[in-house]
């Protein structure tokens, strides 16, 4: 999952959290910044499946397109499931499209796994 600040200064905090939940990160000993390689794991994600959870309940699967430093969130190609009382079924999508997810919505993040076997540990390939 990966947790969003929504404070002033927001986006560093926000990503610096997201490098210190992803396990553990040489940018001590490499001397790069964190906010860089912060960004360098952000834009690693873009285009990515991921899975959002709001805090209505409802869950939005989509491409990662972008996001801000308020923690917006916007998703191409998105699917929304709503809450089920039914914890094994997820019932019919309703397809929207693309979705502007606000920051304070925001319960959890998950990128779902099969996005991520195409890269390398979020490398960006430039």
């Amino acid at each position: 999952m990966l947790p969003c600040a929504n404070a002033e200064g927001g986006e560093e905090a926000a990503m610096a959290t997201m490098i210190e939940e992803n396990g553990p990160s040489s940018h001590e000993q490499s001397g790069v910044s964190s906010s860089f390689q912060a960004r360098h794991k952000l834009e690693g994600l873009l285009n990515k499946n991921m899975r959002i959870r709001m805090t209505d309940g409802r869950t939005l699967v989509g491409l990662f397109l972008c996001t801000d430093r308020d923690c917006n969130v916007i998703l191409g190609s998105a699917q929304e499931f709503l809450k089920s009382t039914d914890t094994f079924s997820q019932g019919e999508p309703r397809v929207l499209g693309l979705a502007m997810i606000p920051g304070h919505h925001v319960v959890s993040i998950e990128v779902e796994a099969d996005s991520l076997e195409d890269t390398d540990g979020f490398a960006v390939n430039h």
